[in-house]
C-alpha cells in the first residue's frame, strides 16, 4: 500500500501543468507610460524618464512572454510561434511595399513641423512616386545654370523672414512680432544678420515675399510671427497650398536637418523645380516659417523622395520613437499656426 501510494505521488508530480506568468499588468504599465510620456513629453526630464521606463517595460514583456511561453507549451512550440509572427509581419511588411510601390511604406512624423495636420507622433503610410506628376504642387520651370547655383550655393537662397528692429544699437531679430518691429528678409552669415532688400533679391533664382500669421503657444496665448507668403521663381508667384501633397524624403550631408540629425523629412511640398527634366522638390512644414531651402537644405530630387502621405494613424509612431531613443520633444512644439481659411 506504501508503494502504491508513493507512486501516485510520483504520476501527480509528473502530470501537474507548469505555473504560468502573468504578464498582463506588464502591458497596462506599458500604456500607461506611454500616455503619460505622450502628456508630459514637454516636460524634458519627464520625457526622458518615462521613455525609458516604457522601453525596458516592453523588453521586460518580451522577455516574460518567452518565459511564460516556455512553461506552457515548451520551448520547441514557444520558437515556432515567434517564428509565424515574424513571417507574419515580413510578409505585411513585403505586401505593403508592393501594393504602395515604395521601399519605405510606413514611416513616422518624428517633429511639430506638420502640425496641427500631422503631429508628432504619429504613424503615416507612404505611397511611391516614381514621376513629378504624382506629386499635387505646381511646377516651376528652371534652367541648368539656376538649379546649379542653387545646389552648389544654397546659403544664397537661405533667406529667412522675420521681425527686426534697428537702432543705434544694432539690429535685433526674433520670428514673433513685438513693439517696434517690422517684418524683412534676413540673411545671417554665421551669426552676422544682414538685412536683404528687394533689389538684392533679384540677383537670386528663389525671392520671398514675407508677411505675418498667427500662432497659438501651449500656453494658450496668440502672436503674430514673421512667415514666408509666398516665393516668386522666373516671374512666376507659387503661394503655399494645404491641399498639395505631403512628402517624405531622405537628407544628404550639408542639410541643416541632417546636421541635426533628421535622416528623413516630413513636409508639405510647395513648388518643384524642373529642370530640363530634372525634378527637384521645394517643401515646407505647416508650422514652419519657411521654406526648407530658407533653413540650409538642398532640395531633393525625386531620387530621394520616398513617398507620399495617403493615411495617418495617431499616436501610434510614438513605440518608435521611444525604441529608437528620440525622447525629447524638438523645438516648434510649443507654438501652432491657426489656420484661419483656405
Amino acid at each position: 500500500m506504501e508503494k502504491g501510494r508513493k507512486g501516485t505521488k510520483k504520476k501527480q508530480g509528473r502530470d501537474a501543468p507548469k505555473s504560468s506568468i502573468t504578464v498582463w499588468p506588464i502591458y497596462v504599465l506599458i500604456i500607461i507610460a506611454l500616455v503619460l510620456y505622450v502628456l508630459l513629453q514637454r516636460i524634458r526630464i519627464l520625457a526622458i524618464m518615462l521613455g525609458i521606463v516604457t522601453f525596458f517595460l516592453i523588453i521586460i514583456a518580451i522577455v516574460l512572454e518567452l518565459i511564460s511561453g516556455k512553461n506552457e507549451v515548451g520551448y520547441k512550440k514557444s520558437i515556432l510561434e515567434i517564428a509565424a509572427a515574424i513571417i507574419i509581419v515580413v510578409v505585411l511588411w513585403y505586401g505593403l511595399k508592393f501594393f504602395l510601390a515604395t521601399s519605405s511604406p510606413i514611416d513616422v512624423v518624428p517633429s511639430c513641423s506638420m502640425l496641427p495636420y500631422l503631429h508628432r507622433g504619429d504613424m503615416i503610410f507612404l505611397h511611391g512616386v516614381s514621376s513629378a506628376s504624382q506629386i499635387k504642387a505646381p511646377i516651376v520651370d528652371v534652367t541648368s545654370a539656376q538649379m546649379s547655383k542653387i545646389l552648389s550655393s544654397p546659403d544664397s537662397e537661405s533667406l529667412s523672414c522675420v521681425a527686426y528692429m534697428t537702432n543705434a544699437s544694432g539690429t535685433y531679430i526674433r520670428q514673433t512680432l513685438a513693439p517696434g518691429y517690422k517684418v524683412g528678409l534676413i540673411e545671417d552669415s554665421n551669426g552676422v544678420y544682414r538685412l536683404v532688400n528687394s533689389q538684392e533679391q533679384a540677383n537670386n533664382v528663389v525671392q520671398y515675399s514675407c508677411g505675418t500669421r498667427e500662432v497659438r503657444l501651449s500656453t494658450g496665448q496668440i502672436l503674430n510671427e514673421a512667415y514666408t507668403t509666398s516665393i516668386t521663381i522666373n516671374n512666376r508667384t507659387v503661394a503655399g497650398d494645404r491641399n498639395n501633397s505631403i512628402v517624405v524624403y531622405g537628407t544628404r550631408p550639408g542639410d541643416l536637418f541632417y546636421e541635426e540629425g533628421d535622416a528623413y523629412v516630413v513636409h508639405r511640398a510647395y513648388a518643384i523645380l524642373n529642370d530640363s527634366g530634372e525634378y527637384y522638390v521645394l517643401t515646407k512644414g505647416d508650422n514652419n516659417p519657411g521654406l526648407d531651402i530658407q533653413y540650409g537644405n538642398y532640395p531633393p530630387n525625386m531620387s530621394q523622395v520616398q513617398g507620399k502621405v495617403v493615411g495617418v494613424i495617431p499616436y501610434l509612431g510614438y513605440l518608435k520613437l521611444i525604441i529608437s531613443g528620440n525622447l525629447v520633444v524638438p523645438q516648434g512644439c510649443n507654438s501652432t499656426v491657426i489656420h484661419r481659411s483656405l
